[in-house]
């Protein structure tokens, strides 16, 4: 068994999409970055490579390189469950956590796990999702951005 953590943090821009859990969300803003800046997928794909002990997620889809530009989250997800595999791991759970003041994520939790669970060949009870708000306090309670939290088991 192997255990691993990991945070995720964009900032909220204009004319981008809001993109979380492989889910386009209607908002006015998206998120800011490289990629298609999926805080949520992020944490999780980070949390299994520290579980596997292979670095962080610049490591391998690094910002500098333009083949990331705009990517699916949901394609560095799936490339990370390949790592995880080919060490000889699977998913045991996925316990994740978006902060994030709005729009409201319940009606999409459901879809984002199928989507994780799709990208790293587990069941969907091995996923879980949650939200919440910054309650007006901090850096998401201002909706500068979202905070997304990953802690994963392995097993072999």
């Amino acid at each position: 068994m192997r255990i691993g953590q990991s945070s995720d943090i964009h900032r909220f821009a204009a004319d981008r999409e809001l993109i979380l859990g492989g889910v386009t969300i209607p908002h006015e803003k998206g998120l800011l970055g490289h990629s298609d800046a999926d805080a949520l997928l992020h944490a999780i794909a980070e949390s299994i490579l520290g579980a596997l002990a292979l670095g962080d997620l610049g490591k391998h889809f690094p910002d500098t390189d333009p083949r990331y530009q705009g990517m699916s989250s949901l394609v560095i997800l799936k490339e990370v469950g390949k790592m995880m595999k080919a060490n000889g791991y699977r998913i045991g759970n996925i316990d994740a956590l978006i902060m994030i003041e709005r729009p409201k994520m319940a009606p999409y939790i459901e879809k984002m796990r199928e989507n994780i669970a799709a990208a790293l060949a587990c069941e969907i009870t091995q996923v879980s999702v949650k939200a919440t708000r910054g309650e007006g306090l901090g850096f998401v309670g201002r909706e500068e951005g979202v905070l997304a939290q990953s802690i994963v088991l392995l097993v072999q």
